[in-house]
């Protein structure tokens, strides 16, 4: 990558910009390289199309044996001067426009022609007449290696009399970029006008010559806005673009037509007139009715101009190929839907929407599903299929059932061209929603088949489709969830800082009682705490990257805000619990008396280390398991599929390492528990309000997730702040189970600080060695040093 800084001064009578400076370049294996150049750039003193490229080059100071030479780098590109003159539509050179069918008078909407189209790419598929070679087609661009299929328009400039400065770039489906590109050899630029007469643009382009220059201005083009839409007219915006030169002429070209995609301005929402012909509703009626029309009742489906008929699916073919694509309504009854992204939106009122809802069960609908296959490597492939569809939805018990039509690509030799009058439309549709008020698996699920016998060459078999995208109620109530969530997660943080705190307030009050703590016990709660830092070091000092919670959530920055607040409070308490331990472990090694508890401590550890080990092979054993007999995503299918990696959900050995080391802190009190047991101690250790808050502290999520997984219907796992289903086992039966086994721990050393450490066993198991304990002495009364005994057991 190379950056310059330039000055320089500029020439208005020459319509010159001669700049100089210096650059840098990082290009080579990090290495920064100095450059000092010269920029040359010749605006042209006219301010019409002819005047509209701006050329020059950048060349190089150093002479080219230098290290610092580089070849000169010539530069193209197209301004839009603020007193623009439109020459080629002015004088008329965009007559004997074509134009047909009834159109949209777009210059009824607020603010005329230029708010429908906006400044910004729209893009055309190329419908060539006949079938045609390189002579006929590629000469719309000279030189092409192959034939052009799709076309962008660009406005670069519009006023208030509707008139357009645009370009026009020819591509290839091989050659699309994200940006539009500017390439002299595939732009045309050109100027278009309003025809109020016939509610049209009409236009004419001009090629972009080698030499900065323009020639060649007679191409000519006619853009409409169809007034009427139906299942076989779904262009938003139509056109035509042919040479004006005779067949003669080596730049001749045949008429092709140009066809846009659902995407146009949203300024066309109050443009009257717009509407849409059903054509096959009554088919599709017919075979909903034969099919189903029981009503399911108690449950809520979506609203047919609800956001939530608009979903991202899954789609598996008869032979397990996967595509992914997307559903989105186009009109509901006789309005457009509301909620479409780019399309003519007229705003709705609340009358309309209580119209749809009061009307009878079934709603007309028309739809536009489209979908793409990819590689096995995530790659978009060029094959891809678009269906228009119209037909009913039933709000009663949440079916869709439509006839579609999909276009049929006629292939040529150097190109690919698909057709309006070369369609199949015996296609079945049919889509079934869950209800808004259940916790179902999949957001709709349904079927693409087609109606003809299976020896038509047309035939294709069923196609199933899903999706597991959320409702737009769904994502509210997961929202409000994170939000509750996040405050559940601070609260139980602070009440561990507080109490490990009462610990040490604990043992400062009785000293004598810390080497009866077991250091076991203390290493697995420090490292529940530091492992969550450790994981999200980064949250503490960098913004989180963790963009499927931003894109979902559209949080900006609040959530990572959260998140830092939650480490915190993990640190402070991680830094009470390191505390703890530091205590435990000097108080000991200062004691030479307490050998027998390292003895103890040592048996603890013979114990739970191989305990622990072998409980982190079964997790492991387990994953294996889970990733070789995966649950699908989206989808469950019989047959293996070739891309199962990108719709299976596979969980990574780390985080079920992660859950398995949330279920050893749940059981934390059982070193404790055995340490009692192997020195036969009835020392209070443990406050009271330590290992029963603490207990509680791990066991509320728990409670929380039996909570969460009955009274919210979504699912979101990256969602879950609070009972994090990655931080350890969560399920209804570990629910029961972990909680149950915590609170009786808790009794466990309830009874041992009472009854001594081996009340817990069997009598025959009891050992009856002598517990000695300190009494106080009277400085009145020498004692010779007897001990007192008694034998607790």
């Amino acid at each position: 990558m190379q950056s310059f800084s330039l000055g320089g001064f500029w020439s208005e009578s020459t319509g010159r910009l001669c700049m100089i400076g210096s650059g840098s370049s990082n290009r080579n294996s990090g290495k920064v390289r100095t450059f000092n150049a010269v920029l040359k750039l010749n605006y042209s003193t006219s301010f019409n199309v002819s005047g509209s490229l701006i050329s020059g080059v950048l060349q190089s100071v150093d002479s080219e044996p230098s290290l610092n030479y580089f070849e000169p780098v010539s530069i193209l590109g197209v301004r839009s001067p603020g007193n623009y003159e439109f020459s080629l539509v002015d004088n008329g050179k965009e007559s004997s426009c074509l134009s047909e069918g009834v159109n949209l008078d777009v210059s009824k909407a607020n603010g005329g022609l230029c708010s429908v189209i906006v400044h910004r790419r729209i893009r055309f598929g190329l419908d060539y007449d006949k079938d045609c070679d390189k002579v006929n087609c590629s000469s719309i661009i000279k030189d092409a290696k192959d034939v052009p299929s799709i076309m962008f328009f660009r406005q670069i400039k519009c006023v208030d009399q509707g008139k357009l400065q645009i370009l026009l770039d020819f591509r290839s489906s091989s050659s699309i970029s994200v940006f539009f590109p500017f390439d002299p050899n595939s732009t045309l630029i050109g100027e278009g006008a309003w025809d109020e007469k016939k509610n049209v643009v009409c236009g004419v382009a001009c090629r972009v010559l080698n030499g900065a220059s323009i020639d060649e201005c007679s191409i000519k083009f006619s853009l409409r806005y169809p007034k009427v839409f139906s299942l076989r007219n779904r262009d938003s915006i139509v056109g035509k673009i042919w040479s004006d030169k005779s067949k003669d002429d080596p730049s001749y070209f045949d008429m092709i037509r140009l066809r846009s995609v659902w995407e146009v301005s949203p300024g066309l929402k109050n443009v009257p007139g717009l509407r849409y012909e059903y054509t096959e509703v009554d088919s599709a009626r017919r075979i909903y009715v034969i099919k189903n029309l029981a009503e399911h009742k108690g449950k809520t489906y979506p609203n047919g101009n609800s956001a939530d008929m608009r979903f991202d699916m899954l789609v598996i073919d008869d032979k397990g190929e996967v595509a992914w694509g997307v559903a989105n309504p186009l009109f509901v009854g006789d309005q457009p839907y509301k909620y479409q992204p780019y399309g003519p939106s007229p705003m709705w009122t609340e009358s309309d929407v209580d119209l749809l809802s009061n009307d009878s069960r079934l709603l007309n609908i028309s739809y536009e599903i489209s979908y793409s296959y990819r590689s096995s490597d995530g790659r978009i492939l060029d094959r891809g299929f678009v269906i228009s569809a119209e037909g009913v939805y039933d709000r009663l018990s949440g079916v869709l059932c439509m006839v579609g039509c999909k276009q049929l690509h006629v292939r040529y030799e150097n190109h690919s061209s698909a057709k309006n009058d070369s369609l199949d439309c015996d296609i079945l549709v049919t889509v079934q929603f869950s209800p808004l008020n259940a916790a179902e698996k999949y957001r709709a699920k349904g079927t693409i088949k087609s109606t003809r016998i299976e020896s038509d060459p047309l035939y294709f078999g069923p196609v199933s489709l899903s999706s597991k995208s959320f409702y737009t109620g769904q994502t509210k109530e997961s929202i409000w969830r994170m939000d509750l969530e996040i405050t559940m997660v601070l609260v139980s943080n602070t009440f561990a800082c507080l109490f490990v705190g009462l610990q040490l307030f604990h043992v400062k009050k009785h000293a004598e009682v810390v080497p009866f703590i077991s250091v076991l016990m203390l290493i697995v709660l420090t490292l529940g705490h530091m492992v969550p830092l450790l994981l999200n070091f980064e949250a503490l000092f960098v913004k989180n990257r963790n963009q499927q919670k931003n894109v979902f959530l559209q949080s900006g920055g609040w959530l990572e805000v959260n998140e830092i607040i939650v480490r915190a409070v993990t640190m402070v308490a991680f830094l009470l619990q390191f505390r703890l331990l530091q205590l435990t472990l000097s108080e000991r090694q200062g004691d030479e008396s307490r050998k027998g508890l390292w003895d103890a401590e040592r048996k603890v550890l013979y114990i739970f280390l191989p305990l622990y080990l072998s409980g982190g092979l079964i997790a492991w054993f387990v994953h294996l398991w889970k990733n070789t007999h995966p649950t699908p995503f989206l989808q469950p299918h019989q047959r293996p599929l070739p891309f199962r990696e990108h719709f299976y959900q596979q969980t990574s050995f780390w985080s079920d390492l992660k859950s398995y080391g949330g279920f050893v802190i749940d059981g934390f009190l059982l070193p404790q528990i055995v340490l009692n047991m192997f020195s036969k101690s009835n020392e209070k250790a443990l406050a009271a309000s330590f290992y029963i808050g603490t207990t509680l502290v791990r066991l509320l999520p728990h409670g929380y997730d039996l909570y969460r997984a009955h009274s919210f219907s979504g699912y979101l796992d990256l969602s879950y702040i609070y009972a994090n289903h990655k931080m350890d086992f969560y399920s209804t039966a570990w629910d029961i189970i972990i909680p149950c086994g915590g609170l009786l721990l808790a009794i466990f050393i309830s009874l041992q600080q009472r009854f001594g450490g081996q009340c817990l066993l069997p009598k025959r198991f009891r050992t009856d060695d002598a517990v000695y304990e300190k009494v106080s002495v009277d400085n009145s009364v020498e004692l010779q040093g007897e001990p007192v005994q008694k034998n607790f057991l």
